[in-house]
Formats: C-alpha cells, sequence, structure tokens
C-alpha cells in the first residue's frame, strides 16, 4: 500500500514522502496513529493544503523534545530491584517501569518512546535510549541495584555479583565453593568392588 507521511517515521521516510509499505502495517499502526494518509489524488491535495500547519506543528513538537533533552540527556537514574547472589534480577525492568521512574523525577515520558530491546534481567549500569521525537534522541543511565547503598557503589565502578562484593571480604572462609571439594583429596571409604 502507497501512504503519505505526515511525519518523519524512523526507517521509512520524511514528512510528505510517499512510500510503499505492508498492507498491515499501514492499516495497524500509520493510519490509526495519524502518522501517514493513504496515497491517493484527494489525499495529496489534502497533505498539500495542510503541509504548512503539518511542518509548523512538527516544529513545535521538536523544539519541546529538544527542551527535554537538554534536561534529560545523559542523566542518571537508580532502580532499587530485589536480585539473587549473581546479580539476576526476580523479575525484570521494562519500559513500564522506567517511563514511571523518569515520570517520578519530574519528565514526561511514555513508554513508548523508551527504546529497549528487550527487558533489563540483570543488576548494574545499563545506558536506555530514549526517542522523545523522531528526530531527537537521548541516551540515560540506569542504574539497577538492590539497595540504594549498592547503587552508590556500582556508580563508583564497583561489580556486585560476587559474594565478596555482596558481604565484604570477611565472607566466612568455609562457604568459599572451592572449600567443599578437594580435587586432590584420595576417595575415603567404600570397597573395591572390583
Amino acid at each position: 500500500m502507497d501512504v503519505i507521511l505526515l511525519e518523519r517515521v524512523s526507517r521509512l521516510g520524511q514528512m510528505g514522502d510517499t512510500v510503499k509499505v505492508k498492507d498491515g502495517f499501514a492499516r495497524n499502526f500509520l493510519l490509526p496513529q495519524g502518522k501517514a494518509l493513504r496515497a491517493n489524488e484527494a489525499n495529496k491535495k489534502k497533505f498539500e493544503g495542510q503541509r504548512a500547519q503539518l511542518e509548523a506543528r512538527n516544529l513545535e513538537r521538536k523544539s519541546e523534545a529538544m527542551q527535554i533533552s537538554e534536561k534529560l540527556d545523559g542523566k542518571s537514574f537508580i532502580a532499587v530491584r530485589s536480585a539473587g547472589e549473581t546479580g539476576q534480577l526476580y523479575g525484570s525492568v521494562s519500559t513500564r517501569d522506567i517511563a514511571e521512574l523518569l515520570t517520578a523525577e519530574g519528565f514526561s515520558v511514555n513508554r513508548n518512546q523508551i527504546l529497549l530491546n528487550q527487558p533489563i534481567k540483570t543488576i548494574g549500569l545499563t545506558n536506555v535510549a530514549i526517542a522523545l521525537h523522531p528526530e531527537v534522541e537521548l541516551t540515560i543511565t540506569l542504574n539497577i541495584a538492590r539497595t540504594a547503598d549498592e547503587a552508590e557503589r556500582q556508580a563508583k565502578g564497583e561489580t556486585l555479583t560476587t559474594a565478596e562484593a555482596i558481604y565484604g571480604d570477611d565472607i566466612n572462609d568455609n562457604a568459599r565453593p572451592d572449600n567443599f571439594f578437594d580435587p586432590n583429596a584420595e576417595f575415603e571409604g567404600g570397597e573395591d568392588n572390583g
């Protein structure tokens, strides 16, 4: 299906471009979201009549996004989650969680503006891309930790996925895995049935 884009769509084209897309993409996404019109003579005339208004609205949205981007770009946010000793989260941090975190900090960001390929499932520092506008992208750092104290230690560059990092160097020596099994010890007990 041929459509006329009413705004810039990444990996597709600029405002005013006539592009060929799959029917389902047009019917289910572009047309209902108001991002495109079917490419026919009536719609081409309609678009040309509204082009100045659409460009002005796009410019206004872009300038708003740029203002938010200047305040938000490069910032770091802390998410406290429960996790196991290896750093594996009990659950995950999704786009919804990140959007709620940013909204709580006073930034208006929708979950569909957060570019996350898959949910985050481990503690640590993660860079997250946010597209406030098709032409305005920024990156924030998400510090996922078990406690605020651990988040502070992670921010300094410490890795918190080992027992020593979690419990400190005074971890009980008998609890170390290498003390459970001595590869040089000779087999004791049991009779040889051979």
